[in-house]
């Protein structure tokens, strides 16, 4: 169900927010006034290609946002998964929107999201079915007309439908892999040595980051062995006195703490804060020795050795190579180990795939010709019930005699995604002609009744919001009356939205919007409105052709608002 329709800037239209309601909502006004400003919205939310000069002049963009009803089953849809993947799990509405520049550029957005106008047809080809003088061509595609079969089952014809689908998709997978598995027999064994190559230079080098960070510490002190070796030298003598090298000692920090506890020491026993501090510096004096033994051993342990030292630099530079080679660090280098392993396992094992995917596929044709022989016999009884009901209606709308007869046939190539069968609508517009395509066979007019007839058919099935662009235009009469019971009854369990200029259909409406248009010196602007009991018996009356002090034709519009036709 569509909740909330929003307009600006397209063509004549400023802005305007449509609430619509359940069941039938029309939209009338003059002509030329805009109501089919509401067609080319719906088109634009639909996935429609954007038309030249759409957007209102002055104006630097066009922009239409639909809030729609999200049902559950939407969500559930294979097809739709990545689409519902970027929007939050708990949305209970869906909101679609379509910018269009003044240069003819347009971008689509679902949730708030950036998408494509292909999202967008995937998305509201579930949700709308359009139906107006220019979207009659859809009535000649197989597609809509299977689905028009299919409503006439009802929810047991859909589940049907969606069983098969579950198997085609699967048996689908199934040969998509076997063709992968056996295009790719050729390459498998140059592809096996390339990764065999790779994984054992890989498990060769047997790299590790802790062993690199290890090895850089080490080869950094041999690089720098002889300025650590002198600087730790330098430190010992400042501490223990001598020259570096002499192994003399004396005249060092060392000598002078030493001196400085002697003279504490002989004190010691007087006064307690000194004793203190003489016992502070003893234990200075007891670190510096132990650092200085520290740094004296250190210091002989610093040794030169180029051998070493080129070992790993070579070491360091294998890993280096790798790294370059498989993604810039040692985790990717080992990740890409990890996938060698998982790819040369898929591919030795192609051979034992294959035999599995073969036997698959032969157990998943006979669930899918089980499948598809349950649809066609759905589908043949219910092409004939179709075909007897829309006969029988098109009676009622100025076409006595004409006859509707429904053709399946053999999808060429074997089943599809939607079935074994295609079909075709094929009409006799009057008593003795021959039955041919509706695309050669009807007038305008007769499509359009044809359209609405079949527009009911299998209601239950199919929930889509219904639009009709103008479908009443060229009849009058009785024949208007007729049709505007058919849209009420067709809106009894769904959402209907009718552009319209009878008055027969306005007076059924539950929610009514008229489109008035303002022209200045500068520029013309529509404005949309809802109606109240007492604005929809003044737009009636207008639509009957009377002025305002009509008192008759008033009265007339009053009783048809309140029989609701």
């Amino acid at each position: 169900m569509l909740l909330e329709l929003r307009i600006e800037n397209l063509l004549v239209i400023e802005r305007a927010e449509l609430r619509l309601g359940t069941g039938l909502n029309v939209l009338t006004g003059e002509t030329g006034a805009g109501k089919t400003v509401l067609a080319h919205s719906l088109d634009l939310l639909m996935g429609g290609k954007a038309r030249r000069g759409i957007v209102r002049p002055g104006a630097a963009e066009a922009w239409v946002e639909g809030v729609f009803d999200l049902p559950d089953e939407l969500r559930k849809e294979p097809e739709l998964a990545a689409i519902f993947d970027r929007l939050p799990e708990d949305a209970g509405e869906l909101v679609l929107g379509r910018r269009v520049s003044a240069t003819g550029r347009t971008s689509a957005f679902v949730g708030g999201r950036s998408a494509s106008a292909g999202d967008l047809h995937q998305l509201t080809q579930r949700l709308i079915a359009f139906y107006g003088q220019h979207e009659h061509r859809k009535l000649t595609i197989a597609s809509a007309q299977l689905a028009m079969v299919d409503a006439v089952g009802g929810k047991a014809q859909a589940t049907r439908l969606k069983k098969y689908r579950s198997a085609w998709h699967q048996h689908s997978k199934a040969v998509a892999e076997l063709d992968e598995i056996v295009s790719r027999d050729q390459a498998r064994e140059r592809d096996l040595d390339l990764l065999r190559f790779e994984l054992k230079e890989i498990e060769a080098a047997s790299p590790s980051a802790e062993e690199q960070a290890e090895l850089v510490t080490e080869r950094d002190r041999l690089r720098h062995s002889e300025g650590l070796r002198l600087a730790s030298q330098a430190a010992t003598v400042t501490i223990d006195g001598g020259a570096p090298d002499d192994g003399s000692t004396g005249g060092g920090v060392s000598a002078g703490l030493a001196a400085v506890t002697d003279e504490l020491s002989a004190v010691k026993g007087v006064d307690p804060e000194l004793d203190a501090l003489g016992e502070r510096f003893e234990g200075v004096l007891l670190e510096i020795q132990d650092a200085a033994a520290e740094m004296r051993r250190y210091g002989e342990s610093i040794e030169a050795d180029p051998g070493r030292l080129a070992e790993i630099e070579e070491r360091l530079d294998l890993f280096h190579r790798l790294e370059r080679k498989h993604g810039g660090s040692i985790a990717k280098v080992l990740q890409h180990a990890e996938d060698c392993r998982a790819r040369v396992e898929q591919l030795e094992g192609g051979e034992s795939r294959e035999l599995e995917l073969r036997a698959e596929i032969e157990r998943l044709e006979l669930t899918l010709a089980d499948a598809a022989a349950e649809l066609t016999s759905a589908r043949q009884r219910a092409a004939k019930e179709l075909s007897a009901s829309v006969s029988e209606q098109l009676e009622d709308l100025a076409m006595p005699g004409a006859s509707l007869e429904v053709e399946l046939k053999p999808v060429e190539g074997g089943p599809g995604p939607s079935g074994a069968q295609t079909v075709d609508f094929l009409l006799a517009p009057n008593p003795g002609m021959e039955a041919m395509p509706l695309r050669e066979a009807a007038s305008g007019g007769e499509l359009s009744r044809v359209m609405l007839t079949l527009a009911g058919t299998g209601s239950g099935a199919d929930e889509r919001t219904l639009v009709f662009d103008e479908i009443d235009a060229g009849i009058g009469g009785h024949t208007a009356t007729v049709v505007a019971q058919r849209l009420r009854s067709v809106a009894a369990d769904r959402q209907v939205i009718a552009i319209t200029h009878l008055p027969q259909v306005a007076a059924r409406a539950q929610t009514h919007f008229t489109v008035e248009k303002r022209v200045t010196a500068e520029i013309a602007t529509a404005a949309v409105s809802m109606l109240e009991e007492e604005g929809r018996v003044d737009e009636i009356r207008r639509m009957m052709g009377a002025a305002s002090g009509d008192e008759a034709a008033t009265r007339h519009a009053r009783e048809l608002v309140a029989s609701k036709g």
